[in-house]
């Protein structure tokens, strides 16, 4: 994997070092953003939620498959198409309660793991 720099400033920003160090805090911000959801909230924060939920996913894909982990690549990708905004997948809201739930532990779990 070819890892590029940007001079910034008199310093070297490393955009994947920076990914890799903060993906913790990626992490737990998205997990208590969609646990959020299990709140009554307007409509525009289910889209908002969606669409940075796909962004974080991709993200997350992207770095897994950087590091060679397949089964986490696959399920992030998944993620990424299941939250996307564009065509809505219609589950109901207590299906999506569900999702919100796992998907949140599977990401807390996943920064325990990764201390």
């Amino acid at each position: 994997m070819v890892h590029f720099k940007i001079s910034l400033f008199y310093r070297d920003f490393d955009p994947y070092r920076v990914l890799t160090e903060n993906m913790k805090y990626l992490n737990i911000i998205l997990a208590a953003v969609l646990l959020l959801c299990l709140a009554p909230m307007p409509y525009g924060y289910y889209t908002f939620v969606r669409f940075v939920s796909m962004v974080a996913f991709g993200v997350m894909a992207y770095r897994y498959y950087a590091q060679n982990k397949i089964a986490l690549t696959i399920t992030f990708a998944s993620l990424a198409l299941l939250f996307q905004p564009l065509i809505k997948i219609a589950l109901g809201r207590t299906m999506w309660n569900i999702v919100d739930v796992i998907v949140a532990i599977l990401l807390v779990v996943l920064v325990v793991r990764e201390r």
